[in-house]
């Protein structure tokens, strides 16, 4: 199983390039944007010394939850994109994430956004549902973003209903292609 961790940082030919005086430690802290896509990645790791991380690429591997990210205060952008994640867990500490791509997973409910008030673009388009499953939007997590999120991308997910999110005031960008909408009757400001 190949896990992200700081040894693995560590190893990474594209990451710790020993800077003029500077231990790996203080590398870590330095730290800002985290490039390990395609990489494999099962699983993520205690990153905590990576205290100033606001970037953080994971598309394209195999995690199937989201753990270890608590450290994470100063995130703005994380990808998981194409993953094998079924949950949207342990992601309340995450307050100044700003974008989130979760698209190509197996998300079955957009929940667990709460605590997230800096949260502007959500992308959840392709999710890989069983024949008969849709994606189902949580309405409190809908009103939670209500004042937040401007860009909101749900396609091709078997969704034939859209009108909890009339919520979301201030969406600017909204795209549900393929998706099993029939009424499109929604007196909403949601621009397409």
């Amino acid at each position: 199983m190949v896990r992200l961790t700081v040894d693995l940082i560590a190893k990474s030919r594209n990451h710790f390039k020993k800077k003029r005086g500077l231990s790996f430690p203080e590398y870590l802290r330095t730290l800002t944007h985290l490039h390990f896509f395609s990489k494999n990645i099962e699983d993520i790791g205690d990153l905590s010394m990576c205290r100033n991380l606001t970037v953080l690429y994971l598309y394209d591997n195999h995690i199937s939850h989201i753990c270890n990210l608590a450290f994470a205060c100063n995130l703005t952008h994380l990808y998981l994109q194409n993953n094998h994640l079924t949950h949207m867990d342990n992601l309340h500490n995450l307050q100044r994430l700003n974008k989130l791509y979760l698209g190509g997973n197996r998300i079955l409910v957009v929940e667990g956004l709460e605590n997230l008030p800096d949260l502007s673009e959500l992308h959840l388009e392709n999710q890989r549902l069983h024949p008969g499953e849709k994606l189902l939007l949580d309405p409190m997590t809908l009103l939670c973003l209500a004042e937040s999120l401007c860009v909101l991308n749900i396609n091709n997910n078997n969704i034939d209903d859209i009108r909890d999110l009339t919520v979301l005031k201030e969406l600017r960008h909204f795209s549900a292609a393929d998706n099993r909408l029939n009424n499109l009757e929604v007196n909403t400001n949601i621009s397409t």
